[in-house]
């Protein structure tokens, strides 16, 4: 991954890496323990996004 990105890469990096984060303590307050993880969680080695 080149240091100079476009703005396009940049933002999609950045929504991949907000979106990849555990659950909120609350929601699972909220659920009941019914959701424990997120599912779609990626790890930077094992899944690679594509690019």
């Amino acid at each position: 991954m080149s240091s100079h990105k476009t703005f396009r890469i940049n933002r999609f990096l950045a929504k991949k890496q907000k979106q990849n984060r555990p659950i909120p303590q609350w929601i699972q307050m909220k659920t009941g323990n019914k959701i424990r993880y997120n599912s779609k969680r990626r790890h930077w080695r094992r899944t690679k996004l594509g690019l």
